[in-house]
């Protein structure tokens, strides 16, 4: 098993959000099985059982402690059954010292059906497919691009990892959102995760994919939403110095693993071609950057920067309200002046900012003041938090 690096309370309760597959049930039962009580809400009997009367799960637990003195209580699954959250709620009140811990694989049921997520009393984390720090020497570039890293694709063959992949989008992905009876147009849906992995990574037209979809333009909104909150994937917005005008402007949107990217596209049975290479490299290091910072709860935040000409670059961090960094990602072994035209465009607003490019290169350089440097160094700095994370 990889060592995580997600910081998870030791006696604090708290929440485990996560795509299916990442790991959590079996980081919670690695770290946490020792007094505990788990109930796992995918299990028939358990979900039956506490759905008709969520406030038998309080009265249960108190037995627990009664009869056995058990100190912490986890329930996997969360979201089937949101009304345990009041019963949690009222078994914190009354056993404070008591861990509650909370996992979930989407939060949409959660936020959006004004359940009790604890405000105070219980804190929030994520867990993501594993990084190229938790991998360390098992990390090769090339098979996450093609696989992503979702922890049980590490023990199995190619041929394997091509079926769990297929599984992942055929089963899980429909499952859940049958599940949560998200959606009635399961074919409508359907259409439209083919044609959003197709577009992964560019600006979101809503006009254009409901045409591709031929779903009306609400549809597909709320589809994106749905992603979003089930934790499928995630929006990264255009850098603006106006917030406002932030969030109206189009942004781009990222599936959580490029496995499962590769899969919806039906892109697995072979390396990706010289394009799609090139894609499927900056969703890597945008989703290494993302899930670095969830995980050292940092307050910077990521965009990418586009000018109504065209003009781009792939991130520019803030924090604090100030730019500390812009990064353009090249997939190529070497880089030439067009690669830097992005950042030149930048520097005309933005002179005082770091300008960097990253690459599948082996050396480190700089050329008219933008440092050229290796995906490695990049990687390895950023977990290192030397990019001032």
């Amino acid at each position: 098993m990889f060592t995580r690096i997600v910081n998870l309370p030791d006696k604090r309760s708290f929440f485990l959000f996560g795509p299916r597959q990442t790991g959590k049930t079996s980081l919670i039962q690695a770290r946490f099985s020792e007094d505990a009580w788990t109930v796992n809400l995918l299990h028939g009997e358990e979900y039956s059982r506490y759905a008709k009367q969520p406030s038998q799960y309080r009265l249960d637990a108190a037995e627990k402690i009664r009869r056995e003195n058990t100190r912490r209580f986890i329930i996997d699954e969360v979201q089937r059954i949101p009304e345990l959250l009041n019963e949690v709620h009222a078994l914190m009140e009354k056993y404070s010292d008591r861990q509650f811990i909370l996992l979930g694989s989407s939060a949409r049921k959660l936020k959006r059906g004004g359940a009790n997520l604890l405000a105070g009393r219980a804190v929030q984390r994520f867990l993501f497919p594993l990084t190229c720090m938790e991998l360390g020497e098992s990390f090769k570039l090339d098979e996450a691009l093609r696989f992503g890293s979702l922890p049980p694709l590490f023990s199995q063959s190619d041929a394997e990892k091509q079926d769990t992949l297929n599984t992942y989008t055929e089963t899980y992905l429909r499952e859940e959102i049958q599940m949560e009876g998200l959606v009635r147009n399961l074919g409508g849906f359907y259409r439209f995760l083919e044609i959003a992995a197709a577009a992964s990574g560019e600006l979101l037209n809503f006009s254009s994919l409901a045409r591709d979809c031929r779903l009306p333009v609400r549809t597909v909104q709320s589809y994106y939403e749905i992603l979003e909150d089930t934790l499928i994937g995630f929006r990264l917005q255009p850098w603006m110095k106006s917030a406002r005008k932030r969030m109206v402007a189009h942004p781009k949107f990222y599936f959580f693993d490029t496995g499962v990217t590769n899969a919806l596209n039906r892109r697995l049975t072979a390396p990706p071609d010289p394009r799609l290479a090139g894609r499927l490299f900056e969703q890597l290091l945008v989703l290494e950057l993302n899930r670095h910072l969830h995980y050292a709860g940092s307050e910077t935040r990521v965009f990418f920067w586009r000018t109504n000409t065209g003009a781009e670059v792939d991130l520019v961090l803030e924090r604090h309200g100030q730019l500390i960094g812009a990064y353009e990602i090249k997939s190529t072994m070497e880089v030439s002046g067009n690669d830097f035209s992005g950042l030149r465009s930048f520097r005309n607003d933005n002179p005082t900012v770091p300008l960097f490019v990253v690459y599948r290169g082996e050396h480190p350089f700089q050329i008219n003041g933008i440092s050229v440097v290796p995906w490695q160094t990049f990687l390895e700095e950023m977990s290192k938090g030397f990019l001032k994370l």
